[in-house]
């Protein structure tokens, strides 16, 4: 008998004393199972986690927002990571792996010739768009996707709060984002080269940046690549590519390697490190110098165990060619959604590159649908929701494992769709479906 009393009971206390409850809108237990969700861990390996109460998960879900492709406390990582702290993981000296894995990025991106780095991707977005802002002297500029939380992202809301809403969560307030960056961030929907030639006919003398996402949910269309680059030429605009998400998932390196897109600058974060706080900023050298002329500097930056912990997994990607086990893995659990809502009799949208894959039901009750996914996987030993992010640690016992319970639950939510009783079945609230205030 599962018991979740302390994961819940904390994150109220949460609540209380942490805006919000935590650090990561995406980690919230609202977006999840409100009331219900275990919250917290107290050991995670593998793909197998273990909450406060002692319950034993299988995480088929975020795996720590992405971060993870490797799974959990991977021994090769944190082996490395161990010798680095044992070594000193800060000094007045600098670490030489920094060197080392810029040399690395550099091999892997014939393109680019010098490196930056950081420690998330949301700040290493901001320092990519400065270095832009910096090389091209100009303030604007034009965006597909999600790019993280940072004032010059946001300020694409000041105009309209309906601006993000195709490109991060309905209904972002920029509170707190200064007004006169009003109008300096212009989206346009990817594959739509017309929306993108609009915001050049209006301000190509303007345009400091062109950022975009390699793919997210949607194939490239090659002729829109194409004139990506050619509006970027025509402005004199940097084109930085956004790799946070799908970086080393689908090749060992940036997906823009496998579209054949040439940018100015990439950004990296997330999957290039296993877990660890990493990011790198890489491009193009006439580009990357402009950091030489704004003020680009953090003292966390410069600690030993995010380069050691990238060279690690960048390592174990290319000796045991995981990319390739991530695309089999997704591509497996995308059927298995498809194949569990056809015998249930129900309609699914599933979407995204296989590693990070994401469905959601074509149904009125949609949201219900959702969250009772959620609690009974819960109930059958596995953290669960509408996305999957494929890990090398994913056995494939575990997948069969989980498309199983996958397959029992989704008739249970056509049988509830049925009978009317599915708002019955969830034993708390539904899920958030997006941005909420959490008091």
């Amino acid at each position: 008998m599962m018991h979740l009393n302390k994961g819940p009971e904390l994150w109220k206390k949460a609540k209380q004393i942490i805006p919000g409850g935590n650090q990561l809108l995406s980690k919230r237990s609202e977006q999840f199972l409100p009331d219900l969700w275990p919250s917290y861990y107290q050991r995670a390996k593998g793909d197998e986690v273990w909450d406060l109460d002692g319950n034993h998960f299988i995480d088929m879900c975020i795996m720590g927002i992405g971060a993870c492709p490797l799974g959990y406390a991977d021994d090769d990582v944190d082996s490395a990571v161990t010798e680095a702290i044992k070594n000193g993981s800060m000094c007045t000296l600098n670490c030489p792996e920094e060197i080392e894995l810029a040399e690395v990025l550099t091999k892997l991106h014939p393109w680019a010739e010098m490196v930056r780095y950081t420690r998330c991707g949301g700040e290493a977005m901001a320092v990519a768009v400065r270095i832009a802002r910096a090389h091209t002297g100009k303030d604007k500029i034009a965006f597909c996707g999600y790019h993280g939380w940072h004032d010059w992202y946001l300020s694409a809301n000041l105009a309209n709060d309906r601006a993000l809403d195709g490109h991060l969560l309905p209904g972002l307030d920029p509170a707190g984002v200064p007004r006169g960056l009003l109008g300096s961030s212009l989206p346009f929907r990817y594959n739509h080269p017309e929306e993108l030639r609009a915001i050049q006919s209006q301000n190509s003398n303007e345009l400091a940046a062109i950022v975009m996402e390699p793919t997210k949910d949607h194939e490239p269309d090659p002729v829109f690549l194409k004139e990506v680059r050619e509006v970027a030429d025509e402005s004199g605009a940097v084109l930085i590519i956004d790799e946070v998400s799908a970086g080393f998932r689908l090749t060992t390196g940036g997906a823009h390697l496998l579209y054949k897109i040439k940018p100015d600058i990439a950004v990296f974060a997330k999957a290039m490190s296993n877990g660890y706080p990493m990011a790198a900023i890489i491009g193009k050298e006439d580009v990357m110098q402009a950091a030489q002329d704004t003020f680009i500097s953090s003292t966390y930056w410069t600690e030993r165990i995010g380069p050691v912990s990238a060279l690690a997994t960048i390592a174990k990607y290319q000796r045991c060619n995981v990319p390739e086990q991530l695309i089999q893995s997704g591509r497996k659990v995308q059927e298995g959604w498809k194949k569990a809502a056809a015998f249930a009799g129900l309609e699914l949208d599933v979407g995204g590159i296989p590693p990070l894959s994401h469905f959601s039901f074509k149904c009125d009750q949609s949201l219900a649908a959702q969250t009772l996914f959620t609690q009974n996987m819960l109930k059958k030993g596995f953290l669960a929701g509408k996305s999957y992010d494929a890990s090398y640690a994913h056995t494939d016992a575990h997948i069969r494992s989980y498309l199983d319970a996958t397959g029992d639950t989704m008739t249970s939510i056509a049988e509830g769709l049925d009978k009317g009783t599915l708002m019955s079945m969830l034993k708390g609230p539904e899920a958030h479906a997006g941005f909420h205030r959490l008091t």
